[in-house]
């Protein structure tokens, strides 16, 4: 698609990761901010890829890829263990071979193929999956491991600008979506922060959350049906608005990580482009006076596109302001009608809970332009996945979490999670900080997204994570939050979520894993055992 080399390791591109000399230089700058002075700037090391062990039949051989770099790319994901051993060279859970199916039927071809071979099979979307979606850890268990890249597949098919849906192809990214559909004045606007190198069929396989922070939240909101290769055959739900036929055979599809079959298109709902937009940003002196707006604004019936609370160590680390306050970013958008009466009533909502609105008033502005705050953390919440990568190299432990849980329950939560963490990163990092922000608020509750750092130590970063992580997520698990709201279970979630979902659900989960992949080669140890 281009010539621009995606990173074997780290986030993105590969000419973002800055030189040392640009990195000593961010460290010395974010030092004041971190709590800590991040270690001299390293290199990665050159990347060591196992030697392929099986080859595609020669019907398949067209479709297929065994080269070092090709394998190197779907070997991982991009969680923190993932940038952590591949920036050591460790690439050792790469497939023996990339399949690249053309069409539906190459799917089916190459799933008969592993599935009389006896080889796993991992659906490759992106390969931004930050909970180790994709990362198979159990390469030796298997005669072989199959990567099953659908970005040959990435073309908006057909639609539907009266019902506004369209039917498109599971491994369009999200940019290629978005300009294969502006021709037509609609878009489905959702955009995750890894919308740049994310796929849409990842989007439905992992139940992503995306750019509305109320409403439209998820991607099942703008999913009107799915189609998905089944070892067993093809997966196809009606393309209805809304039906009542018995349990959701679209909502089994929605969020199956890959275990059941591969979603190869769907039909989604589309929107037109937004003309008008208004935006505030709201500074609080304290964090309970911006959790009260928020929840105020959520329960409203407003319906802002964006309603996104900083709390001061966030709003700082991010340049949105650094005096101490507590920030919620407001943001309504329309296609059909001006939106200043939305806006303002939003800014008196946030005056009842001691918010200080924008001087001189909204931002009523139709184009992205906004100098009250949200243009700095648009900028730096593009930036944070690059940021990440730069800072591995610089021997600091970096990492998010996230979750969703009642508004009653939020207080409780939060000061155990911060108490948690913060107790584990001075235990095993002598040190660090914790900040939060809400990316998706409900009438009934929040969604807190959590952002750690800490000094780490090289050669014990994946057991140093692997502690803060375990006092993240007990305390998520003590105080009813869920264990992730949008960034899927894969296998780094797999023993809290084998904890949070009900027994009876497992049992039905795992028959139709059995009926559906009777030999069990999909995506083997994420969501259930074969």
């Amino acid at each position: 698609m281009t010539g621009r080399a995606r990173s074997l390791w780290g986030w993105g591109w590969a000419d973002r990761f800055p030189e040392a000399d640009l990195r000593r230089a961010l460290g010395k700058a974010a030092g004041a901010l971190l709590g800590f002075e991040p270690g001299e700037p390293r290199e990665p090391a050159p990347p060591r890829v196992p030697d392929p062990r099986i080859a595609p039949p020669a019907s398949l051989a067209p479709c297929c890829l065994a080269g070092p770099e090709d394998r190197a790319l779907r070997a991982r994901g991009r969680s923190y263990l993932d940038q952590v051993l591949g920036f050591t060279g460790d690439f050792s859970t790469a497939p023996d071979l990339v399949a690249r199916p053309r069409d539906e039927g190459e799917v089916a071809a190459v799933l008969d193929w592993a599935g009389a071979s006896g080889f796993a099979v991992v659906p490759f979307g992106g390969g931004s999956s930050v909970v180790g979606g994709v990362t198979f850890a159990g390469r030796e268990a298997w005669p072989g491991l199959v990567a099953l890249d659908l970005g040959a597949l990435g073309a908006v098919l057909e639609v539907d600008a009266t019902s506004r849906v369209a039917r498109i192809q599971a491994g369009a990214l999200g940019p290629s979506l978005e300009a294969q559909l502006a021709p037509h004045g609609l878009t489905l606007r959702h955009f995750p922060q890894s919308f740049e190198f994310s796929t849409l069929g990842g989007w439905l396989a992992t139940r992503a959350g995306g750019h509305f922070a109320t409403l439209y939240t998820h991607i099942d909101d703008l999913t009107q049906a799915v189609r998905m290769v089944t070892p067993r055959g093809a997966w196809q739900t009606r393309a209805v608005p809304a039906t009542g036929a018995g349990p959701d055979p679209k909502g089994l599809a929605l969020g199956s990580e890959g275990i059941l079959g591969v979603i190869t298109e769907a039909w989604m709902r589309l929107q037109a482009r937004p003309r008008f937009r208004a935006r505030a940003t709201v500074r609080f002196p304290d964090f309970a006076g911006a959790v009260g707006a928020a929840r105020a604004v959520a329960q409203s019936g407003l319906h802002p596109a964006n309603c996104r609370l900083l709390d001061p160590h966030e709003a700082a680390l991010h340049r949105v302001v650094q005096d101490g306050s507590s920030v919620l970013l407001l943001a309504f958008e329309s296609e059909d009608h001006p939106l200043e009466p939305w806006v303002l009533r939003a800014l008196e909502l946030c005056r009842d809970h001691g918010g200080i609105p924008p001087e001189g008033g909204p931002d009523l502005r139709p184009e992205r332009g906004d100098a009250t705050g949200a243009a700095a953390w648009r900028d730096a919440f593009l930036e944070m996945p690059y940021l990440q990568s730069t800072l591995i190299s610089m021997t600091v432990l970096s990492d998010t979490f996230e979750t969703c849980c009642t508004w009653r329950d939020f207080p409780a939560l939060h000061a155990a999670v911060v108490e948690s963490v913060g107790e584990a990163l001075r235990r095993v990092c002598g040190g660090g900080r914790i900040t939060c922000r809400f990316t998706h608020v409900y009438p009934d509750g929040p969604a807190p997204y959590y952002t750690f750092v800490g000094p780490s130590r090289p050669g014990s970063e994946t057991s140093q994570w692997a502690e803060v992580k375990a006092a993240a997520a007990e305390a998520l698990a003590r105080h009813g939050g869920t264990i992730t709201h949008h960034h899927a279970v894969g296998r780094l979630h797999r023993p809290w979520y084998d904890r949070e979902r009900p027994e009876p659900f497992a049992l039905a989960l795992r028959a139709a894993k059995a009926s559906l992949d009777p030999a069990g080669i999909l995506n083997p140890g994420v969501l259930v055992d074969p």
